[in-house]
């Protein structure tokens, strides 16, 4: 059995994920971060996008929309801003938000509304990609 350490992400909803994981990659805010069991302490922003963890030796994954990760003592906790495990994820809904993003996007409004149209696109896509639907 390979060695592992604890991956707990929280979100505003609650707990999410807490279990014993053998790597997690994360989406930060300068690219993806690996960590494994006995990683250097570190704290990191983390941006919109998709964590890969392994368990059991299966890779599974989970959408969040930005945060935090602090990884010390053998445990990694996400701080995310919102977080679905992939299996919770509704790829209609996700799929429709995505639709509604790119309608904003081309109608060409005020700034404010092109950046909560880019940063929903965003989000809509990591929450696919999670899923594993690549529309």
């Amino acid at each position: 059995m390979a060695a592992t350490f604890s991956l707990r992400i929280v979100s505003p909803e609650g707990n999410v994920l807490k279990e014993n994981v053998e790597f997690v990659v994360l989406p930060g805010g300068l690219g993806e971060l690996g960590i494994l069991p006995n990683h250097a302490p570190l704290i990191a922003g983390l941006d919109v996008g998709v964590i890969r963890y392994t368990l059991n030796g299966k890779t599974n994954q989970a959408a969040i929309a930005g945060g935090f990760v602090e990884v010390v003592d053998n445990a990694a906790v996400v701080l995310a801003d919102s977080a679905e495990l992939a299996e919770q994820i509704d790829v209609k809904r996700a799929a429709e938000a995505k639709e509604r993003a790119l309608k904003r996007l081309g109608s060409r409004t005020n700034e404010i509304d092109l950046q909560r149209a880019e940063y929903a696109l965003r989000r809509a896509a990591a929450r696919l990609n999670a899923a594993g639907d690549k529309k």
